[in-house]
């Protein structure tokens, strides 16, 4: 195990924006198999091309944006006093949380050739629900990352964590927005 460790350190070393961006997409990929296999309804045939759009959207935005965000994040408010730890909390949750919800619903919708008016249902339907759900987990998740685990660690940490509330974004992402519903509002 400690083979993988030094390996996967090293490639974060000499590639770390691609390193992080397999990582993610190990993550979101690994949720989705989870979700389809045990959320799925009775009956529901296994959709490959979900497994690879959400594949593909830890690739292409989860692993790049993070690797930049998070970056950006450490320059501007470095160590890990109790304040600074906070302070990135609530950007992380209450700025970049919603942005990165709205990346996520919307790559789905255009990976799936939706219209826009399907984008907005989707948003307006769910995306209060991903943020908030999101708070539960990532609150006290990025209170330890930000305090404990060293920065060029951060994305394979929210990665780890990532697998298990990517079931809940699968599930939430796949869920049919009413687009007639949204109409009528």
């Amino acid at each position: 195990m400690s083979g993988i460790w030094a390996r996967y350190n090293k490639l974060l070393e000499a590639q770390p924006l691609l390193t992080k961006a397999f990582t993610s997409l190990v993550g979101f990929t690994a949720g989705d198999v989870l979700a389809q296999n045990f959320l799925a309804e009775e009956g529901d045939k296994y959709d490959v091309m979900r497994t690879i759009r959400l594949g593909s959207f830890g690739f292409l935005l989860h692993g790049t944006t993070g690797h930049y965000f998070y970056g950006m994040l450490d320059s501007k408010m470095p160590g890990t006093k109790p304040v600074t730890v906070a302070s990135k909390v609530v950007i992380d949750q209450f700025f970049w949380n919603p942005i990165f919800g709205c990346m996520f619903f919307s790559y789905l919708n255009f990976t799936e050739g939706k219209d826009l008016a399907t984008l907005k249902a989707k948003l307006s339907t769910d995306l209060k629900t991903a943020v908030m759900g999101s708070w539960a987990v990532w609150i006290p998740a990025h209170t330890v990352n930000f305090a404990f685990v060293p920065p060029a660690q951060r994305l394979l940490y929210i990665n780890t964590i990532q697998i298990g509330y990517n079931v809940f974004l699968s599930f939430l992402g796949n869920k049919k927005a009413d687009v007639e519903e949204e109409k009528k509002e």
